[in-house]
């Protein structure tokens, strides 16, 4: 059995996140089981908190590919060549399904009875180009209408000879970096001043077709507000962090959280009561640290990235889908039915 195994799945930001539990069905699967991880650079803090990844080998493919001749791009590619070759693996899984990744493979080194593993076929919805298969030397033909978590894990599980148990755990831990909300209006450092539940609302994503209204998070805002909950806005980039104080300013209890580092994030997140968000990262994330979640869908597509969880974790976190975009008061409702038990807490 496959002692050391290396993982390469670069990015994006919710990529990342759905590949997680294969990594835990590896551990379950093959006790004593070395896993190493290729990933881009912005997203290495969030793989170094998946419980049961060793070495996190950081690349940064997207800023190479910009000036490859450049002498730091050089420089910078001999590191990481180094790094990525100095040890052979038993397997080397590419989850990603790219080019980018392929070249990545091909260059890993393997023991003598080590294999390389790829995808064999493009599932619906994903990228894929065909050196992924040409560079392995065990393509893995899979069903094309699978959710992303899915994927990843039977690709593993297929490669190295084992049987998929239990549902998703993606064993993603929280750190001690948490940033903490700001007292209430007249309290001091020193004074008891009990916080509110936050719920962490997640407007910001890569497609603008994939946004919500700016006014329908502000309606959303002030129910919670009203409910009892403090709400907490996240950005990634500065016109996020625009529409986050947007919402901020027409809400009686909001906290725009300040400019922070991906771990950081992830730990403050895991403060909160729960998160309501679009098909984004940051709404992965949650999904992966467990939050009573509600990932909200301008199209049909939740079966291949939303929550997939089962028994507790199904309950606690759903999707909500309409076209052109789900109206305040189906969100609203799918929220009030997890947010019941939270309040009881």
């Amino acid at each position: 059995m496959p002692a050391k195994v290396l993982i390469v799945k670069l990015s994006s930001l919710g990529d990342v996140v759905h590949a997680m539990p294969a990594v835990q069905d590896l551990r379950a699967a093959l006790p004593g089981i070395q896993i190493d991880w290729v990933v881009e650079r912005a997203f290495a803090p969030l793989v170094g908190r998946c419980e049961g990844v060793g070495e996190v080998i950081p690349c940064e493919l997207r800023r190479w590919g910009k000036a490859p001749l450049a002498r730091q791009t050089r420089a910078e590619w001999k590191t990481f060549k180094q790094q990525l070759q100095a040890q052979a693996y038993d397997a080397v899984v590419d989850l990603q399904g790219l080019t980018k990744s392929a070249l990545i493979v091909w260059l890993a080194l393997t023991t003598p009875q080590g294999r390389r593993i790829a995808m064999a076929n493009q599932t619906e919805g994903s990228g894929y180009e065909a050196p992924t298969r040409w560079v392995a030397d065990e393509a893995i033909a899979l069903e094309p209408h699978v959710h992303a978590v899915q994927r990843a894990r039977l690709l593993c599980a297929a490669g190295l000879g084992y049987t998929l148990q239990g549902p998703n755990r993606f064993g993603l831990v929280p750190g001690d970096r948490a940033v903490l909300a700001p007292l209430p209006a007249g309290h001091s450092a020193n004074s008891f001043a009990p916080r509110k539940p936050q719920v962490a609302l997640v407007h910001g994503t890569s497609r603008a077709d994939k946004q919500w209204p700016l006014a329908s998070w502000v309606e959303l805002g002030r129910r919670l507000n009203h409910s009892g909950f403090a709400v907490a806005l996240a950005h990634g980039t500065t016109a996020e962090k625009a529409t986050s104080e947007a919402i901020a300013a027409q809400l009686d209890d909001a906290w725009v959280w300040p400019s922070m580092g991906l771990d950081a994030l992830v730990d403050t997140m895991a403060q909160c009561a729960g998160v309501i968000g679009v098909d984004s990262g940051l709404s992965h994330i949650a999904v992966a640290l467990g939050l009573p979640h509600v990932q909200i869908y301008n199209f049909d597509t939740a079966w291949r990235t939303g929550p997939a969880g089962e028994g507790r974790q199904a309950v606690q976190q759903v999707s909500v889908y309409a076209t052109p975009c789900p109206r305040v008061d189906a969100v609203w409702q799918a929220w009030d039915q997890l947010a019941t038990p939270v309040m009881c807490r």
